[in-house]
């Protein structure tokens, strides 16, 4: 498989396209084969029209459609898993054991999200049965279910090329919600993009689905994406990227005569707290599970552990020199873009120069596109004395809280943005009293973390992966990761006094698909009799 440089829109190309870019080569510094056209407005158009073509189809399609068709994007991927990963590393400077890795994870979730369409029962069917001899007045017969939104618009990540990019979670979420979707392909990787594409219009084929289903489109710049969330007849975006990327859209779709939701996720300083018991217990282990999480892939997950907070002791003070030894020593690694790089070196210096900062780690200058660990101290009254200390910088940088005691480790919690995770190390004796800790981090996270690292995400029906803004722009009242993201692209409908061969299979007396439903306050899996 080899990219060709178009975009690909539903199952034609793009006309002759607008600005031509390439992607670039991180490792070698060097621009890659070959360019890229990006899209134009007739190009969106085009797309846009197809997938709202398409979207009553997809929206009747049954569960075991979208399974059979998620199913056959994964089996795509895995069968295609050496040219993906070839042209994923090129891009991205990422190893091969991450993009296979990252590959298997898309694989894995496209498949976990089909099985939960074909089971049903995340669409929440909710029955209430008539009463029409109630006084004073009948109660008629009432019955919900969570129906698809319409066409989705998603833009593709910049540090993960798979499983949050062209078939990733907010694709594979969308897909089995019952929404054809239009990707905007991140600049970053556009081969590995295009491949992906491919192959999902493979499956579009092979199972007979409706020619708007996917459409994905290249842009150098923000024209595209713009568009994209202007169209009327786009119904809700999905983004992972920066908090000024984030906003921008979200601010974008607010501003049509139709708003529309925009579920963002954008910044997160994932704090961790480390409580002295855990140090004397562990001290050693968690400077190794510290390093190891912070400095994974350079730093270059929404995870990262960017604030670690500490109680200021000889003990504290000698975890924080062996840590920082281990940094030091942590030789630079490519960054995914140069755009990337050049915003990590501005924010680390803004940062070595804010009052009451110190510089703990600074590696020496990094060749090309590269960067090595730069960390900072700080103590409490600096740190809750400015706001701009709680910014994430995106790579492999984090800042040390000093704190007086306990009562100045819950004082900086509570002070903290949105994050994704909150983790706390506590020793054995400890644990039982982090209560309070954890009732103030649960308010300022979606994932609490015990005795362990941010990095690293197990997809399940159970794992939340949001947060209060600036983690999300929802703030955290939905997952882009799990079976609850496919609740993100529906909307609520109930149907009134409807006869039953009118209803949707999912809402029928005789409950033919076996749901489980909430049938007059109870549930049940039963048919009506």
């Amino acid at each position: 498989m080899k990219p060709d440089g178009g975009s690909l829109i539903g199952f034609g190309s793009s006309g002759p396209g607008g600005v031509a870019f390439k992607a670039f080569d991180p490792v070698r510094d060097q621009p890659i084969e070959p360019s890229f056209l990006s899209a134009v407005g007739d190009d969106v158009e085009r797309a846009v029209k197809l997938a709202a073509e398409a979207a009553p189809a997809w929206a009747k399609l049954s569960g075991a459609e979208r399974n059979r068709f998620l199913r056959a994007i994964a089996d795509k991927l895995e069968g295609k898993v050496n040219d993906l990963v070839e042209r994923a590393m090129l891009e991205t400077g990422l190893p091969e054991a991450r993009c296979r890795g990252e590959v298997a994870r898309t694989a894995g979730q496209l498949r976990l999200y089909g099985e939960t369409a074909e089971r049903g029962d995340w669409l929440d069917a909710r029955i209430e049965t008539a009463l029409p001899d109630r006084k004073p007045l009948p109660k008629p017969d009432h019955r919900s279910m969570l129906r698809a939104i319409g066409p989705v618009v998603v833009f593709g990540s910049s540090n993960f090329p798979f499983a949050y990019s062209v078939a990733g979670g907010d694709t594979a979420s969308a897909f089995a919600a019952g929404c054809p979707v239009i990707v905007k392909a991140h600049p970053a990787h556009p081969g590995t993009s295009e491949l992906v594409g491919r192959l999902i219009l493979h499956a579009v084929r092979e199972c007979g689905l409706p020619e708007g289903t996917f459409s994905l489109l290249f842009d150098a710049g923000f024209d595209v994406g713009q568009a994209l969330v202007r169209h009327p007849l786009v119904k809700a975006v999905g983004f992972t990227g920066s908090v000024r990327g984030g906003r921008a859209l979200t601010d974008l779709a607010a501003a049509r005569p139709e708003p529309i939701p925009v579920y963002a996720e954008m910044g997160s300083i994932n704090p961790v707290f480390i409580l002295p018991g855990a140090l004397a217990e562990r001290g050693a282990a968690i400077v190794d599970g510290l390093h190891a999480s912070a400095t994974l892939n350079v730093g270059q997950f929404c995870t990262n552990p960017g604030l670690i907070v500490l109680q200021r002791s000889p003990e504290a003070e000698k975890f924080v020199q062996a840590l920082s030894a281990k940094l030091a020593a942590t030789p630079p690694g490519a960054m995914l873009t140069p755009g990337i790089r050049k915003n990590f070196v501005a924010h680390t210096a803004e940062r070595a120069h804010q009052a009451g900062v110190k510089v703990l780690v600074q590696a020496p200058a990094a060749p090309a596109c590269s960067a090595a660990p730069v960390w900072f101290e700080t103590d409490e009254l600096d740190f809750l004395g400015n706001r701009a200390l709680s910014t994430e910088i995106f790579g492999p940088s984090s800042l040390v809280v000093w704190c007086r005691d306990q009562d100045g480790m819950l004082q900086v919690a509570r002070e903290l943005e949105g994050s994704l995770t909150a983790t706390v190390h506590a020793g054995a004796a400890e644990a039982a009293g982090t209560g309070p800790l954890v009732d103030v981090l649960a308010a300022k996270a979606g994932r609490l973390i015990l005795n362990g690292y941010p990095t690293g995400l197990e997809v399940s029906h159970a794992i939340v992966h949001a947060g209060p803004y600036p983690a999300t722009s929802d703030g955290g009242r939905s997952t882009s990761v799990g079976t609850r993201a496919l609740n993100r692209w529906t909307r609520l409908v109930c149907y009134q006094n409807f006869a039953d061969d009118l209803l949707p299979p999912e809402l029928k007396n005789a409950n033919p698909l076996g749901l489980q439903r909430l049938v007059n306050g109870q549930w049940s899996r039963q048919p009506l009799g």
